[in-house]
């Protein structure tokens, strides 16, 4: 059972909050702000907020950077230490770990076939992560020892999971946690998987897309209990802002389904439109997380965080409020992850980046009317 929390829900933090994730050093994570936003204060008696997050996408660098952080033990915590409130603040907090995990002490790979540190899952708990979609085109980069590696770590270190499994038994009992009194699932599902063949014996292993089997684990999770179901699906064209066609007529049929209220959308690396059909929310794609590619585009260090509030309307529970929290890996060094509302930068260069980051983020995410339907941008 996920504990409830005050709702702490708001990326509006102090100017503080920024500077110290911009120049903290490497044995001090930056301070965080415990004090909850207007915004947050005021939500209805029985509500609860979501927020989702993009691609975690552990290359290389990202791993010099926790060693360095670490003083040679591998520590990512400084790193994402820049949204562990707005993390940490929602009732329900949901990442996307695309990249498998090798053993404890490696050895550890970027792309094209990653094996990470298990240590990033320590620092995802530490952020306030509650559940973690693990479908992505990278879950079977290391087979089916990464696959268990990396539910094993998770469960170590309390992070529920869905999207893959170590067993046909785990794969059929859907992923049901207790927010705020309500049961809410979450279901994952990956397009394909680089052209790495499933183990033979282990189809239960990873989920692939396919329409119907998204429907069907929808409505199981139903069956057992589920009063909400949220959909992560990794799925896209990677580096395009547009969603493509497939993306839009899959978007179209989920939603067109009563078993589905909202997807979450990862893998394009860069922020894709959120849209409103049927009533009920898409967020195409919410970029990386948190990655550093061996060639930055800008567009690739730019993400969103989805925050939704769910409410009881009648027996369902709907969206009342939905939210994009921009934010940014500043290369640094060091690397950093910034919320880019919770503040002004102390440096004329950061601070440009941060205006750029946040234009751009904007037009991308309210391109398909978005912001007619509701949603809205803190500070904005």
């Amino acid at each position: 059972m996920i504990s409830t929390r005050a709702r702490q829900a708001s990326a509006l933090l102090g100017a503080a909050v920024l500077l110290a994730s911009c120049s903290a050093t490497p044995d001090q994570p930056p301070a965080a702000s415990d004090a909850p936003s207007s915004s947050a204060s005021q939500a209805p008696d029985g509500s609860f907020t979501v927020v989702a997050t993009g691609d975690v996408l552990i290359h290389p660098a990202l791993t010099e950077q926790a060693e360095s952080d670490g003083k040679g033990k591998i520590d990512y915590r400084p790193l994402l230490a820049g949204v562990k409130p707005l993390i940490s603040g929602a009732d329900l907090g949901i990442c996307h770990l695309e990249t498998p995990l090798a053993p404890q002490g490696g050895p550890y790979s970027g792309y094209p076939s990653f094996s990470a540190p298990p240590e990033i899952v320590d620092a995802l708990k530490d952020t306030g992560y509650d559940t973690c979609s693990t479908a992505s085109n990278h879950t079977i980069d290391q087979g089916s020892d990464g696959a268990k590696r990396t539910l094993d770590k998770l469960d170590e270190a309390g992070i529920k999971h869905t999207g893959s499994a170590r067993s046909a038994e785990e794969a059929k009992k859907p992923l049901i946690v207790d927010v705020n009194g309500v049961k809410v699932a979450q279901i994952s599902f990956a397009y394909g998987f680089n052209g790495i063949k499933v183990p033979t014996g282990k189809p239960w292993l990873v989920n692939q897309i396919d329409p119907e089997d998204v429907i069907a684990e929808a409505k199981a999770a139903r069956k057992a209990g589920a009063q909400v179901v949220l959909a992560s699906l990794h799925w896209g064209t990677e580096y395009q802002h547009e969603p493509n066609a497939e993306q839009r007529q899959l978007a179209k049929k989920l939603l067109g389904d009563d078993s589905i209220d909202l997807i979450i959308g990862h893998h394009a690396h860069v922020v894709q439109p959120f849209e409103q059909i049927n009533g009920k929310w898409v967020a195409y794609g919410l970029g990386n997380h948190v990655a550093r590619h061996s060639e930055p585009k800008g567009s690739t260090e730019q993400g969103a965080a989805a925050r939704f509030r769910f409410v009881r309307d009648g027996e369902r529970w709907k969206v009342d409020k939905a939210e994009y929290v921009p934010t940014l890996v500043q290369l640094g060094p060091p690397i950093r992850l910034l919320d880019l509302t919770a503040g002004k930068a102390d440096d004329a260069g950061t601070e440009a980046l941060k205006v750029a980051a946040l234009k751009d983020t904007d037009e991308v995410v309210l391109s398909r009317g978005a912001g007619d339907q509701g949603l809205t941008r803190p500070g904005r």
